[in-house]
């Protein structure tokens, strides 16, 4: 079986790795660093953390190099998934199913217009690039997985990927409806991301300093009425989300910061702008998301130098 991992950053990197390791699967990872490329194509790919091992797997630049496969897994940032699905559309054809593991709202309706199979997956699993060819992640956390409903892909489906990712060592849950999983992550990211990359507080340092871990409360009561409005549960509770990262040991800095310092578009459009979007049509007060959504968009416009 051939499994194409769209994005090979960091958390793809995990994902692909752990994958690589299995003797049935032949992984194939399409990723636009040609730094990182070609770290795999000369020593392999390596992580380190909560597991040390490497492998070796197919890693190109060039999506056209990759044959039709039976999985993917979606990891870019939210702001390159319609580049990236036009690139690798006919990797999958009409047979293939494709999982997104990315952050936010909206990946799934994007990549459903080029692909007919899509799952819906949400992690909280956090990963992060050491070097080329080298990435680092802390601990294993759970992959919910469920159909995107529109997309018609059957339960079994699901499964059978979550089956593969559990042989390899992770830890996928194949659920019926992974809405209130997905809505759980984006709900947390709402707050510590924003709240983050804006007063560039590591997300420790920002759950404990009273007015920033003020305002992470508040921005989850918002994710939270809308979730309600919409008729979806739960699943679990974004503030232990806050609590266990903010407990980590290391001083981590939330992709959104990392997206900041480095002048990068940042995902805040398919997390807080998507919130406020939905709540603004369902009639849910939604004033906080949408005022870090403007903030968020100034910050990026200022990178251009604006007149």
């Amino acid at each position: 079986m051939k499994i194409c991992i769209v994005g090979c950053g960091a958390l793809g990197s995990v994902f692909a790795a752990h994958l690589a390791r299995l003797e049935d699967i032949e992984v194939y990872a399409y990723d636009v660093s040609l730094e990182h490329v070609q770290a795999i194509r000369q020593r392999g790919l390596r992580v380190s953390g909560a597991a040390e091992f490497s492998v070796n797997l197919h890693a190109t630049l060039e999506a056209r190099d990759i044959p039709p496969c039976e999985f993917g897994i979606f990891a870019t940032k939210s702001t390159h998934t319609r580049v990236a699905v036009s690139q690798t559309r006919h990797i999958f054809g009409n047979s293939g199913a494709v999982c997104s593991v990315q952050n936010g709202l909206g990946n799934e309706e994007i990549i459903a217009g080029r692909v007919k199979h899509v799952i819906r997956g949400a992690t909280t699993l956090a990963a992060h690039l050491i070097a080329p060819g080298l990435a680092g992640f802390e601990f294993y956390s759970d992959l919910w997985m469920g159909p995107f409903e529109p997309s018609g892909i059957p339960h079994s489906t699901v499964a059978q990927l979550a089956q593969i990712l559990n042989r390899a060592g992770l830890r996928a849950v194949a659920m019926l409806d992974a809405r209130g999983a997905q809505w759980t992550k984006l709900i947390f990211n709402s707050a510590v991301n924003p709240v983050g990359a804006l007063t560039r507080l590591h997300h420790g340092a920002a759950a404990r300093f009273a007015p920033t871990g003020e305002l992470y409360e508040a921005v989850l009561c918002e994710g939270e009425a809308v979730a309600k409005a919409l008729g979806i549960t739960l699943y679990g509770d974004p503030r232990k989300m806050v609590a266990e990262g903010a407990a980590a040991p290391l001083k981590r800095n939330v992709s959104m910061l990392q997206d900041v310092i480095a002048q990068r578009a940042t995902e805040v459009d398919f997390m807080n702008g998507a919130i406020a979007d939905i709540g603004e049509q369902l009639g849910v007060p939604v004033p906080l998301n949408r005022a870090i959504w403007r903030l968020m968009k100034g910050l990026e416009h200022s990178w251009a130098d604006p007149a």
